[in-house]
């Protein structure tokens, strides 16, 4: 598996699943891009206060990475896709990426609804169907810390119908990314830090 092209702090940090080769594809084909997401997952920490204070309309889990990407030019992108059938078009415009660059897509789900998850996939799908998107990366947590979440009283924010690893593979392992080499990365314990 490519997987082994991460380096040891990623391999040890986040749970971390590739499907069709996702890695080797970043690492040669977007070198640029694979140096960004191995930077951004080398600089988080999961700060207590994150949990601890309420985040308004988005997590500072997902501000933190945005923001990182941006700054490297990354950028949100909606796709204005068409069908045309008997000279009608139809507009059939994509969900927005969170972070897009130079064909390689990339989504945070910190704490949505798990119905996103089929969202993000099909996007993926129909992107790299389209030509327009070579790989899908998708950030997410690891379902144990869930106890974290507990233990800090804030659990029931993060309950079982929330975006988690656990709900995220199913849905890989049953086709919803279709042909799409995807990088899947699932935040752990181990980056949890007390910043309080």
């Amino acid at each position: 598996m490519s997987t082994e092209l991460l380096p040891e702090f990623i391999r040890q940090n986040y749970e971390v699943h590739e499907w069709k080769h996702a890695c080797a594809i970043l690492k040669v084909d977007f070198p640029k891009e694979w140096d960004d997401i191995l930077a951004v997952l080398t600089a988080f920490r999961l700060n207590k206060s994150w949990i601890t204070n309420s985040g308004g309309s988005k997590s500072q889990v997902s501000k933190f990475i945005d923001s990182f990407l941006y700054r490297r030019n990354w950028i949100e992108k909606e796709f204005k896709t068409q069908v045309v059938v008997d000279q009608n078009t139809i507009d059939t415009p994509t969900h927005r990426v969170d972070c897009f660059r130079n064909r390689v897509a990339l989504e945070i789900e910190w704490n949505n609804k798990d119905p996103f998850y089929d969202r993000d996939l099909n996007n993926f799908r129909l992107l790299f169907d389209l030509r327009a998107i070579s790989v899908g990366v998708i950030i997410t947590r690891c379902d144990d810390l869930q106890d974290i979440f507990n233990d800090l009283g804030r659990g029931s924010s993060y309950g079982a119908s929330t975006t988690h690893m656990s709900k995220l593979l199913p849905r890989i392992k049953g086709g919803s990314g279709a042909g799409c080499p995807l990088l899947v990365l699932g935040i752990s314990k181990s980056l949890y830090v007390e910043d309080e």
